[in-house]
């Protein structure tokens, strides 16, 4: 292996030597080349011998460094006494470096010497010839100096002909394409759309029917209008330039490259040139009109008539241009102040009037609902605004059952009492116009939410009462101090009598114990978990948004009653709901906020937490939590940020501005969208609404409905994301188009989910009813929503623990605790699919 080794640091060697003399021997080349009297061979040797035996160095170690393996530099350095094993690759070749500078030399001086010192004659043949060859090349770039420097030169002249003459070229082109369009036109019976049409709109007419003829599509026309402007281009400009220069260019020219510039020459030099120009004149060209260019082709090519038809030309366009700016401008400042008109004086300016407001400020659970009702009681006429029907049912009960008549309106459902002054209804059905002696607003930190705060909005500044009564948490107080402006504000904060204290340990399901409330955020979750308890002995009533607020009631009592020991609930818990729990546990951190999966708020947190004791039951409030009880905690104990934003949307008076200008329900989507809210405000995106509005524009149904009425029907408050339910909805407003029996709510009893989306079917359906006063008829499908309502409750109270989990994707059966929605061998094969067959 040694010899091996050896031989082939030999063969390089050789090499090197090799390499180095034809280094020398270039070096010689050039020394002697520019040396314009013969320098002696040991003035050569006392100027370069620095140089000349740096070759050396240079080349032997570059081509041993580059040839030879990391395996086989370790060898030679083992040999040479260095213990290489597990040094790094770096070191190594340093160390190689360093030994391959002590190697055998090259002595190349020594080999200059021999090759011609005390040979005068050699050393003269030499430089003799060096010198001839040097001076013949010196020439030669001296004359393609001369020759770059021409071209250059005659490339100025060029541009600034061109850019002297572009206006003579363009008329010239312009001609041309006048009469290709009569050509085109010519037999297709072509009719412009419009007077003023441009020659873009003119390629995209002709390409179109009834004009379009089998073979020529929009891009052909494009591509062949381009092509004829860069022939006629390059037919024209090297005539035009070749005339224009001056001789002594010619003159120059021939005497540098020796031959004379002629006009193919020319178009060489000009080809990518006048394909730039070409893009540039066609864009001129589309900007142009039709009717002008129609008319040029019928006078023949005349430089000075051209000119002086295109510059009237364009100054014609140049007054329709601005005429057309006016004009948009015009509609501009017209659509400016309209939007102002119809919501500038809505939002821009203060609508409050002279009430006298009050705020009931503070956490959750310290009764600030509580006063605000009894102020209501003893008012002879109130209104209570609630963010969730189950909240004015219940307040809907507890004031009949303290001796205050009170009614209830929800949209779905009204319960009129006899005598009765005071309603209790959702937040939705207020309406500005009706006057109460007071009013009381819940849960008004909904302000900001992006759904539905504008509610909150319109029933804070349009309430029409002697005293206002508003609910909220302290993160809200200085919003509504600066929404309220000027008017006479009362404050009553409050505080929490019972204090929250955090478990310091993780919680599982098998810790549940009476009085607990689990929190997680999806109904799939709340049935998943009270499955579980179930089969481990603990009786669980659930809450969840999309149940019926009665079984939601019937859960709450079982509760109450200790019928349950445990309440499984969403978040809906936190939004007033009083119930004795003893503690609250978030099973869950984040929720799907309708765009993404986060993190809970401290807001949120606080809002859930807050229903965690019970004065004379629970004097102490506990809460735990199943991960990160750290970070969970914090946020339980921060400050809250205040709320700076609030959510508006259109009111009856907007809609009554409105349509002084226009009855078109697109046109009013437009314009809000164009209507810029006032600082601290965001818009409602009208989403539901415009996604219901798509499956009746351009119908008879729009046709048939005031826009208001129309709009009243987009806003109906039921679940618009249930594509059965969407349908049902265009349904219903079809038939009273038609002036038929509205089509009956579809009920199945299968199975939970068909149950519950039967009840929403019949609230939809009792939505319209009320909505056409439908009253007998209406109290007929509340029984049977009722009654679709305790068959839910049922199913909720027995048939929990027969819940079996499923793979939303196979269908497998799946552990009641176990977490994932998909079993593990769906998602290793998702996850398999996606890494290596999606790409």
């Amino acid at each position: 292996m040694k010899g091996v080794y050896m031989e082939q640091l030999e063969a390089l060697y050789q090499r090197a030597i090799e390499n180095t003399k034809k280094l020398v021997d270039a070096d010689i080349e050039r020394y002697l080349g520019s040396q314009e009297v013969m320098p002696s061979f040991e003035q050569y040797i006392r100027e370069r011998s620095p140089y000349i035996t740096q070759f050396w160095l240079n080349v032997w170690l570059n081509l041993t460094n580059s040839h030879l393996s990391k395996a086989e530099k370790k060898f030679y350095l083992s040999e040479a006494g260095f213990e290489v094993d597990g040094m790094a690759k770096k070191l190594i070749n340093d160390l190689f470096r360093t030994e391959m500078r002590s190697y055998q030399s090259f002595d190349v001086l020594e080999w200059l010497e021999a090759a011609y010192a005390h040979k005068k004659e050699l050393w003269k043949d030499r430089y003799e010839k060096t010198r001839a060859a040097y001076l013949i090349e010196e020439e030669e770039r001296r004359r393609r100096d001369r020759m770059k420097k021409m071209r250059g030169k005659l490339e100025r002249e060029i541009h600034k002909l061109l850019q002297l003459n572009e206006e003579k070229l363009y008329i010239w082109v312009r001609y041309h394409i006048a009469v290709q369009i009569e050509k085109d036109v010519n037999g297709t019976g072509y009719v412009p759309s419009s007077k003023f049409i441009n020659i873009e709109t003119f390629l995209e007419e002709l390409s179109e029917p009834p004009y379009q003829t089998f073979h020529w599509s929009q891009n052909d026309y494009f591509e062949k209008y381009e092509r004829i402007i860069y022939e006629q281009l390059f037919d024209f400009a090297p005539k035009l330039i070749k005339n224009a220069l001056s001789p002594q260019i010619f003159n120059q020219f021939l005497e540098i490259f020796n031959q004379t510039l002629t006009e193919n020459l020319l178009k060489e030099m000009l080809e990518e040139i006048l394909f730039d120009l070409a893009i540039d004149f066609f864009e001129y060209l589309l900007e142009e009109y039709y009717s002008d260019l129609v008319k040029l082709a019928e006078i023949p090519f005349d430089e000075t008539i051209h000119l002086a038809r295109y510059e009237q030309d364009v100054a014609s366009r140049e007054r329709k241009i601005e005429e057309e700016r006016a004009e948009i401008r015009r509609k501009q400042e017209e659509e400016a102040r309209m939007i102002e008109d119809i919501f500038g004086r809505e939002y821009h300016t203060s609508t409050i009037r002279n009430i006298q407001y009050v705020l009931h400020i503070g956490e959750t659970n310290t009764g600030k609902t509580f006063h605000a009702l009894e102020k209501m009681k003893a008012a002879e006429s109130g209104l209570y605004l609630a963010p969730l029907r189950l909240l004015a049912l219940e307040v809907y009960d507890k004031l009949n059952s303290e001796a205050t008549p009170c009614s209830l309106k929800t949209g779905e459902e009204e319960k009129i009492i006899t005598g009765a002054n005071h309603i209790s209804c959702t937040v939705e059905m207020f309406h500005e116009k009706d006057y109460y002696d007071v009013v009381v607003i819940d849960e008004a930190q909904m302000i900001a939410d992006k759904d539905r705060g504008f509610s909150w909005y319109k029933a804070i500044t349009k309430a029409n009462a002697r005293e206002v009564h508003i609910i909220g948490s302290r993160n809200v107080k200085e919003l509504l101090l600066s929404l309220l402006e000027d008017a006479p504000v009362e404050i009553n904060e409050y505080s929490r009598d019972i204090p929250l204290e955090i478990e310091s340990n993780t919680f599982t399901l098998k810790h549940s114990k009476k009085g607990d409330a689990l929190v997680c955020f999806s109904r799939r979750r709340v049935l998943e978990t009270a499955a579980i308890l179930q089969s481990y002995g603990h009786s669980a009533s659930m809450i969840y948004g999309s149940m019926p607020p009665e079984t939601r009631k019937k859960q709450i009592e079982r509760f109450i009653n200790g019928d349950t020991r445990v309440i499984v609930a969403t978040d809906a818990i936190g939004m007033g709901l009083n119930l004795p729990i003893r503690r609250i546990v978030f099973l869950e951190n984040e929720k799907f906020d309708g765009t993404r999966r986060r993190r809970l708020t401290s807001q949120e947190v606080k809002q859930i937490a807050g229903r965690a004791g019970r004065k004379g039951i629970y004097n102490i409030g506990k809460v735990a939590f199943t991960s990160d009880i750290k970070h969970m905690s914090k946020l339980l104990q921060q400050p809250d940020e205040p709320l700076e934003v609030f959510t508006i949307a259109p009111t009856n008076s907007v809609f009554e501005r409105f349509q002084k200008y226009s009855r078109d329900l697109d046109k009013f989507f437009e314009l809000w969208d164009k209507f810029e809210g006032p600082k601290g405000t965001k818009k409602a995106s009208l989403a539901e609404e415009r996604e219901l509005y798509e499956m009746i524009r351009g119908t008879m149904i729009e046709a048939r409905f005031s826009l208001m009425d129309l709009y009243g029907f987009l806003h109906l408050p039921f679940s618009s994301k249930e594509p059965e339910l969407k349908e049902q909805w265009k349904e219903k407003i079809k038939a009273i188009v038609e002036k038929r029996e509205l089509p009956e709510p579809n009920i199945s009893k299968d199975s939970l989910e068909e149950l519950e989306l039967s009840y929403k079917s019949i609230g939809l359906h009792l939505l319209f009813l009320y909505k056409l006063d439908k009253k007998t008829e209406a109290l007929y499908w509340e029984r049977v929503r009722e009654e679709i309502s305790d068959a839910i409750h049922e199913v909720l109270k027995s048939d929990m623990k027969h819940l079996q989990k499923k793979c939303k994707k196979c269908g497998k059966i799946l552990p009641k605790s176990f977490r994932y929605q998909i079993c593990n061998e769906c998602h290793q094969e998702r996850y398999y699919n996606k890494r290596y067959y999606i790409r």
